[in-house]
């Protein structure tokens, strides 16, 4: 109940005077961090983050058994992104693993429910981990398993077992690669929920001592003529607020949660196209209006013949989810993805200014 209140509390003044009372996690730096992919040609700016996940790595399962895993796409784009540490020696690069498959040469064949299954898997992901890290330079793993007890883009899943055995991985992964490195994933808005088959998503309680902090996933919340990431709306199915009060109720300290923000328009998950990046919002004919303002939801939207048609981040609503996240001690924002971003990182740069700015 007091958790509640606070909330409440907090998105009032936001709402009246879109300035709140900062009170930022003591001893520990703000994040910014930028996803950024194998097949997009820009860069996130070093000077503007303060970590950055290369995604993606797909992981290769034959009958069941674990094989191994490899990047998707070029290697070369990968080694451009851990190039960045040159002009930032602060930065952190983490590899973040997916559960979909790209590459010619693999296949759905069992993927992380397998893998996370069986204990000896387990430990040999565990291990090709940690040499991938000390062979490349880099800081860490972020796993992207959507989702646990869910089967999504063809991916195998388990819902008797998938939650239980995605904290086991955790619990594998924290003790093979020690506490410095980094461990981190990308959470869905929920807790683990149950069905009749068992559970999806992932058990949040359980799986919090093992990470550095959680991405939590702020975003594709819902569509219209719902917005996907408000900070508040009780007609969308998930909101910011809801979606961070989970977490803390499952016992995740605010200092280990980055809130995600999208860096393009949300229309639907079906009807083409379902989303457009923040840098072609321009480019939308003459029958869409993209300025639009949402003031329950913090948030811009998009009409077309004058119809909601989806809604976004842009640097107003990135600077109140800024103060907000700070005003309850969250370590800060992450972004999917860099490359929807402007030529001149327009977006980043007001990510930036929202975390790393505002702490000094």
């Amino acid at each position: 109940m007091h958790l509640h209140h606070t909330l409440c509390r907090c998105m009032a003044v936001i709402i009246a005077s879109l300035a709140l009372s900062l009170t930022p996690a003591r001893g520990q730096e703000p994040i910014a961090l930028a996803y950024t992919t194998y097949y997009a040609s820009m860069l996130p700016d070093p000077s503007l983050v303060t970590h950055i996940n290369y995604g993606f790595a797909e992981v290769y399962v034959r009958d069941g058994v674990y094989q191994g895993f490899k990047l998707q796409g070029a290697k070369y784009r990968f080694n451009r992104v851990v190039a960045l540490k040159r002009s930032n020696p602060d930065l952190k690069i983490c590899l973040s693993f997916t559960h979909t498959v790209v590459n010619d040469d693999n296949y759905q064949d069992g993927g992380f429910s397998a893998i996370a299954a069986s204990p000896d898997a387990r430990r040999a992901f565990a291990l090709d981990c940690k040499a991938f890290i000390e062979e490349n330079g880099i800081d860490g793993i972020d796993l992207d398993w959507e989702f646990p007890g869910l089967s999504w883009s063809g991916a195998a899943c388990d819902p008797a077992v998938d939650v239980a055995n995605f904290t086991l991985l955790l619990k594998q992964l924290r003790a093979t690669l020690g506490d410095d490195v980094l461990l981190t994933f990308a959470g869905y808005a929920m807790d683990r929920q149950h069905n009749t088959s068992g559970w999806r998503y992932i058990d949040i309680t359980a799986a919090v001592p093992y990470v550095d902090f959680i991405n939590v996933v702020c975003y594709d919340l819902d569509e219209a003529p719902h917005p996907h990431n408000a900070v508040v709306d009780a007609t969308a199915y998930i909101d910011c607020q809801r979606a961070v009060e989970n977490y803390h109720k499952a016992g995740v300290p605010f200092s280990k949660m980055v809130l995600g923000v999208p860096f393009y328009v949300r229309h639907s998950f079906s009807t083409s196209p379902t989303a457009v990046d923040y840098r072609k919002l321009s480019q939308l004919g003459s029958d869409y209006v993209i300025d639009n303002w949402d003031d329950q939801a913090r948030v811009p939207y998009v009409t077309h013949n004058g119809a909601y048609w989806g809604s976004y981040d842009n640097e107003r609503s990135i600077a109140i989810k800024g103060e907000w996240v700070r005003s309850l001690g969250m370590r800060g924002l992450m972004y999917w993805d860099a490359a929807a971003d402007t030529d001149d990182h327009t977006l980043a740069r007001a990510v930036w200014n929202a975390t790393c700015l505002a702490e000094d």
